[in-house]
Parts: C-alpha cells; structure tokens; sequence
C-alpha cells in the first residue's frame, strides 16, 4: 500500500491560511491600513469599488518598501515586525505574523507600488493567486500603494458567500473606524465609488470620535482618566441619559489596537449600576495602556481577542474610573433645590387672621368599601391615605383596576394577570405587543397593503456612516412595511412616513434601535430579508416596560395577542404567556 500523507503545495497552503485572516473585504482594508500605520504614514487613503469586490486600494505615506522586501512581503511568515519568539512577548506593532500579505495575494489579484523616501524610483510588483506576475522599477511618490481586485477571483464559492454591498461596506466602515480611532495624528480617509464617507484629519480624541460618530456624541462624553502601576486608562464614557437598548458604540483599545473583552464590558455596566436601565448600554471609548509583555495578543488570526496577566485587579481598577467620571461629572442621583412647586409659607403679621386649624372627617367613611372608597375625588384622596403601606410594591392599581370584577390587573406595568379555570396567567406585554406588531407587518407585506401615516413635518435624521448603509439598505423593505424613507445624502435620511402603529414622537430612537435590531439578526443564514426587517421593527416598535394600560388597552391586547397564530413565543422564541396552575399556587401557602 503506497504512503498516503504528502505536503499540500504553497498556493493550496497559502488559500487555507487566506480562510482564517481574510475573510472579506473588510479584513483586506484592516490588514492593509495596520501595515500603514507600522510603516510610519501620516496619512492614509483607503479607496473602495463595490464595498470592496472589486477593488481595495490603500494608499499611504509611509516608509515605503525597497525592491527586493516589496517581493518579498508577499511570502508566507514574512515580516519586519519580529526576528525571534522572545519579541512575542513585547509585542508593539499592529501585525507580526507576516500571514496577511501573503494571504491577500492567494485569493484576489494584488498590485502595489512602493518607494523609499532617499531612492530615486520605486518598485511595481503584481501578483495573483500567489503568482508572481510583474516586478519593474516604476516612479511613484514615497510610501505604498496597494490595490487588491477581484477578492476571491479563484475560490468563487468564498466569494459567493459574501453579503450584499452594502453590508459589506458597512463592514469596512467598522474596521475603517477602528484604526481611525486608535491614530488620531494620522489623517484618514475612506471613499466608496469615488464618494467620500469618511474624511478624517489629524487631531485629537474628542474630535476624531466626533468626526467618526457626529457632533451630538460631543454633548454626552465624559473623560476619563486614571494611572496606576499595572495599567494606565483613558479615553471617555457616555453619559446615563444617553444610554441605548443596543450595541454600536463600545470601543475598548490597548497600546492603540482593537480588541473585544466582555468581561472588561461587565465593569463598565457594574460602574453604571442603579443609574442606568438594565436593558440600557452606555457608549464608552477606553484605551489601556500597559506593559507590552503583560498582555497576550497571539491567540487569534484577528487579534481582537488579548489575554491580560492581570485581568481581575484591571476589572476592578476600570469599575473604579468608571465611578469616579461618574461622581467628579455629578451624573449620580442629587436633591432638587429648583423653587417649582414649593410650599408658600406665608408671613405672618399684626393684622393677620389666625384660624384655628380644623379637621374634616367623613363619619360615613367605610375602608372596606371599595366602591364607595372611589366616589368622588375626596374619597379617592381618603383611599390613598389609608391604604396599606407597601401595597404598591406589588401592585400598581389605578381607580379602574381596583374596581370589583375587571378581568385583568397590571402589576408594575409590566405583567398582565388574569384568572382562568386552571389557576392565574400571566402575560409579559412588552412581549404580547411584539408578537402582534410582527404577525401584522407580515401580513401587511403579504397582502401588499402596508398600513402608513405620512408625517406633516417630515424629520430628518443625521446616522453614522455604518448604520446610514444599513439603513438605505432596508429602505426598500420598509417601504412594504409602511415606512417613507429616503436618502438625503451626507450619512443622512428623511422619514415622511411611519406604519400607523408606531408613535411619531420616538421615530430617531425607534429607527435606531431597529438598525441595530437588523444588523445583530444578520448572522442568522436561514432568516430572509422581510423576517429580518419584521422582527427587528416590532422589537424596536413595541410598548416598552413601564407603560401603564388602561383596562381597554388590556383587554384589547390580550383579545389581539390570542388573535395571532402563535400568541405562546415572540419571533424570537422567548415566553409570553405562563400559566400558574391551582396546584403551584397551593405550594405557595
């Protein structure tokens, strides 16, 4: 039996390690825009055609390359950031691995000019599918110039797995921004079919994080700063009332790269307790600084994920910052010294009458009377007084609910109870309005009949360039679900109109909210595209906790959630309703 295990060859070699560093568009722009930034630029161009499918060029004004390293870059394990394991541990530098060139070079057409600043021409190299094609002396300003083509020429199945342009240059917008944000003193710009998105000049933090997100996030950023002997953190934290129920702007960075650490994430939401809603998330941008060999950046191809040496005693010195910016910045509850609604003490003088005070009772007053307890607003003020203390922590009854028969009870405005003949439902209405918003979109959708209100005074709405992509790439869908929505240009859209069911005074939040809604349900492969634009409206759409319901409103929630072919799940999975059966509340007693 002849030997069965051989050594793949360097183009097959090269195509399996393309897999794991470049798997899109975006990973070109990151890989590319890091290598300018260890080669010293200044400022850095990136010029995208068709999100990137077509061609990725970055431009730079770097150190540039000689003749035999700009051949050379594009070998595997090729690179100038380290010579030997003991520079692992000191890691300064974006990459290291010398993998990503060369992985570029496998799966897209790859040509890139370069000169050193003291040579009199440069050098023009041209590879593809890590085929040596063309290398000539060329003239060409100092630094690189990189242009990759057809990504994914040579493994069509990669390629066809992509997502539309627009994710993809959302995509690349995101990865743009990170670089963007750790290199303030670099000037950078990103241009998509010869439109310019983003247009960066050098300067400092605030400022590069207002350019990247716009001028309102000035209005909510609070510094923060703090040193010690481990590490030392800076950067800035969003203040409690600008907090959102989603994603987007959560940055941590250390020795200027990018990094994801949920447990790092856990601190600033523990910093933020009893502030701040616990389905709300603050924007924060944190930079660590620390030791090079304290950190571990060697754990994956993307070199987001850091293992630190001393993760628990940072945890605790972020939760620390995070308090103080809160406290130094009066952001913690405080008393109300304004005059509105204060008692008027009057002054007393010589010709002042004084009364006797006196004190009106009711001797008819009976406290077990519920009916009587509700006639009239004098009886109504007695019921408040004589009720028992703490009766409202459990529930949250208004002068209709309490009256004897209704069907349903709100419990702090966010559960409905109810009676039935095997024991007490309970039903989460945030839930139950979720449900009935999604099955009414998709049969508006079905039907072709979208039930829409056109504003009188139509808003326009200022987006980040990632979520202002996203949203013209809904557009269409929302058009069938009942929106108005069109683009205006600059990262902007004009909405004229909304479904019938959404209230206009929140339209800016609730599109938001449903931007990043769709955004998080793109990874699921098996979801079409109406679904994913249905559940994300009525989850952003839906009546949130907290909101009191009339017995009306109850009883027509719950008469519309049993109306709908699944009343059990939202379009999510997770529970509506429960059924407290007789015997689990026997247990009770």
């Amino acid at each position: 039996m002849s030997d069965i295990i051989h050594v793949l060859s360097d183009a097959v070699a090269n195509q399996i390690a393309a897999g794991e560093v470049i798997q899109r568009p975006a990973s070109v722009v990151k890989e590319l825009m890091e290598n300018a930034v260890d080669a010293g630029a200044t400022s850095i161009k990136v010029i995208v055609k068709d999100a990137g499918k077509a061609l990725v060029q970055v431009v730079d004004n770097g150190q540039g390359m000689s003749e035999s390293d700009a051949r050379l870059c594009f070998e595997r394990h090729a690179t100038s950031k380290i010579t030997n394991a003991v520079d692992l541990f000191a890691i300064q530098t974006r990459g290291f691995r010398g993998e990503a060139l060369a992985s570029i070079a496998a799966v897209a057409e790859v040509s890139v000019k370069t000169r050193r600043p003291d040579d009199e021409l440069g050098t023009h190299v041209n590879i593809a599918g890590s085929q040596l094609k063309i290398q000539e002396p060329v003239q060409t300003p100092p630094g690189s110039n990189f242009q990759v083509k057809n990504l994914f020429f040579n493994i069509p199945a990669r390629r066809k797995f992509l997502k539309s342009d627009r994710t993809e240059l959302r995509l690349i917008i995101n990865e743009f921004n990170h670089v963007a944000l750790t290199h303030q003193d670099i000037e950078c710009t990103l241009i998509h079919d010869q439109i310019e998105i983003l247009q960066l000049k050098s300067t400092n933090l605030r400022q590069r994080i207002i350019g990247v997100f716009g001028k309102a996030v000035n209005s909510y950023l609070i510094p923060l700063e703090t040193e010690t002997t481990i590490i030392k953190i800076g950067g800035f934290i969003g203040k409690p009332e600008h907090a959102r129920k989603k994603y987007g702007e959560q940055f941590f960075f250390v020795n200027n790269r990018y990094i994801k650490h949920p447990y790092f994430h856990k601190a600033i939401m523990n910093g933020y307790q009893q502030i701040l809603a616990a389905d709300h998330i603050p924007s924060y941008f944190i930079f660590f600084e620390t030791d090079p060999s304290k950190i571990d950046v060697n754990i994956h191809p993307s070199k987001t994920e850091i293992k630190f040496e001393d993760e628990r005693a940072i945890w605790q010195i972020l939760l620390a910052a995070v308090r103080e910016a809160i406290g130094r910045n009066n952001l913690s509850p405080s008393l109300d010294f304004s005059k509105e609604g204060v008692i008027d003490i009057p002054i007393l003088t010589k010709e002042t009458e004084v009364r006797v005070p006196g004190i009106d009772t009711n001797p008819e007053y009976n406290p077990f009377d519920v009916e009587q307890t509700y006639q009239g607003d004098r009886k109504h003020h007695l019921y408040k007084e004589n009720r028992v203390e703490g009766w409202e922590q459990l529930f949250e009854p208004t002068p209709e609910s309490a009256i004897a028969g209704n069907k349903y009870l709100q419990i702090k405005n966010k559960y409905i109870l109810s009676p039935v003949k095997s024991g007490l439902m309970v039903i989460d209405q945030r839930r139950a309005h979720e449900r009935i918003l999604y099955e009414r979109i998709i049969k508006a959708h079905e039907k072709r009949q979208p039930l829409a209100q056109q504003s009188l005074f139509p808003e326009t709405i200022l987006l980040n360039p990632a979520d202002y992509q996203v949203c013209l790439e809904m557009a269409d869908k929302l058009e069938n679900l009942g929106f108005d929505i069109r683009d205006f240009g600059n990262n902007s859209v004009v909405v004229h109109g909304i479904p019938s069911d959404m209230s206009p005074a929140k339209t800016s939040d609730t599109l938001e909210m449903m931007l990043e809604q769709y955004k998080t349900l793109q990874s699921e492969l098996d979801m079409g595209a109406i679904e994913r634009v249905a559940r994300a409206t009525s989850s952003s759409s839906a009546i949130h906790y907290g909101k009191q319901l009339s017995d009306i409103e109850m009883q027509e929630l719950v008469d519309q959630l049993f109306g709908c072919g699944n009343p059990n799940n939202t379009p999510s999975g997770k529970s509506i309703v429960r059924i407290i059966d007789l015997g689990e509340l026997d247990n009770f007693f």
